[in-house]
């Protein structure tokens, strides 16, 4: 990688700390955040958010990101998508990396990628963000090549899903697999349209087998409508919003 030139310099704030999550939308596997803070000249040339990215540029960024940055990683889980919803555990997964990064920084001047979202530290939300601050495009670029490593891993569990072509996304291939084979503990079980396939004799063998937690089982069923004896409360399930 090039190091800047002096009129690239002009233009960042060392002073910034950036972050951003991958994974929002997908119906399987955590929502990842990263913190990234760059001392005063670590310049990497390249970076831009991931999304306009290939691949083989987000992992070479990544590693030049990964040897030169401080940074703070942090997920949540499908469980605590299923239970707080995606809004708040993206905060959650943002919180956890500004948790670690603060190990080796003082959290300060801290910028996000979004909009509305309630940080435990004091932080300005700017959409886009991972398109104009290079610390926000940096941590887009660690949250989802960390995420694509994780789904890498869970392919290797679930290989009939195919989740290393698509990463969980709902892609039609992934909705067909979904029907085929039916859903996992690891899919986000509250989105449509996986509770569509969700049933209480499932989670009655998923709770007997330690797959899920009770407080996700309870939670479950009330999104099914269903009370712990199997009797659905209402003929008509509502809408769910992903």
């Amino acid at each position: 990688m090039k190091s800047m030139n002096a009129e690239e310099k002009k233009h960042i704030d060392y002073s910034i700390i950036g972050v951003d999550e991958a994974g929002r939308g997908p119906l399987f596997g955590p929502v990842v955040a990263a913190a990234v803070y760059f001392d005063k000249g670590v310049y990497i040339e390249g970076i831009a958010d991931s999304k306009a990215l290939s691949e083989k540029q987000r992992e070479e960024l990544y590693n030049e990101i990964f040897a030169r940055a401080k940074f703070g990683l942090g997920l949540a889980t499908p469980e605590e998508i299923d239970l707080y919803n995606i809004f708040h555990a993206t905060e959650l997964a943002m919180n956890r990396a500004l948790e670690i990064l603060s190990q080796f920084v003082e959290i300060k001047n801290v910028f996000v990628d979004g909009k509305n979202l309630k940080l435990n530290f004091p932080a300005v939300c700017v959409v886009k963000g991972d398109s104009k601050i290079y610390q926000i495009s940096a941590a887009s670029i660690l949250a989802k090549v960390t995420r694509d490593k994780i789904m890498e891993k869970f392919h290797a569990q679930y290989p009939e899903y195919n989740l290393i072509k698509h990463k969980g996304y709902p892609t039609q291939e992934h909705l067909e697999l979904l029907r085929k084979y039916g859903p996992t503990p690891f899919h986000r079980l509250s989105f449509e349209p996986v509770i569509n396939l969700v049933s209480k004799e499932l989670l009655d063998d998923w709770l007997d087998k330690r797959l899920i937690t009770e407080q996700r089982y309870r939670h479950l069923l009330n999104l099914l409508e269903v009370d712990l004896f199997g009797n659905t409360r209402r003929s008509k399930r509502k809408t769910r919003v992903k």
